[in-house]
């Protein structure tokens, strides 16, 4: 573990919280940006702010519970709870179809990737933004290649062009 290797990134000091600001930007960066690709309502700086107020969150409540009485892990659960609110804003239904929940996970995986810049654990954010990327990025050509396979997937719309069964 890095923090393992160098026992001063986990202290709350000023080199620490701005090695924590730039990973927090870039990781949710690079998630922000992959949605503003697709022209999702939320984009590079919510995703940005989200990341960035998460680790803020985390960071706080570790510096408070280092420096006074409590529980970090308190202000965390919020962070993962109130999160849910900002994705749920992001949820459009239109005739059947909805939109937008991607970039609602999205969003939420940017907090919980704040959340673990905030506590220090840099290799759980690192690996937790390539893994969205991939989910956002690779999968969703993957699943289009399968769904026009199977007739499931109109290339006018970018949408599902016959309606799936759940019974077959």
């Amino acid at each position: 573990m890095l923090v393992d290797r160098f026992p001063w990134l986990l202290e709350p000091n000023i080199l620490t919280l701005i090695i924590r600001t730039v990973l927090a930007l870039l990781c949710a960066g690079v998630i922000g940006f992959e949605r503003d690709a697709h022209g999702s309502a939320a984009g590079l700086r919510t995703h940005i702010l989200v990341c960035f107020g998460a680790m803020i969150a985390m960071s706080t409540g570790i510096f408070a519970a280092t420096h006074f009485s409590g529980d970090a892990s308190r202000i965390g659960a919020q962070v993962v709870s109130g999160i849910g609110f900002l994705g749920a804003g992001t949820i459009m239904v239109n005739r059947g179809h909805i939109k937008g929940l991607t970039t609602a996970a999205g969003l939420w995986a940017s907090a919980c990737i704040g959340l673990a810049i905030g506590t220090g654990f840099y290799e759980a954010a690192i690996v937790g933004t390539i893994s969205v990327f991939f989910v956002e990025r690779g999968l969703k050509d993957l699943s289009k290649k399968i769904m026009q396979k199977h007739g499931y997937w109109d290339d006018d719309s970018g949408m599902g062009a016959k309606e799936i069964d759940i019974n077959e």
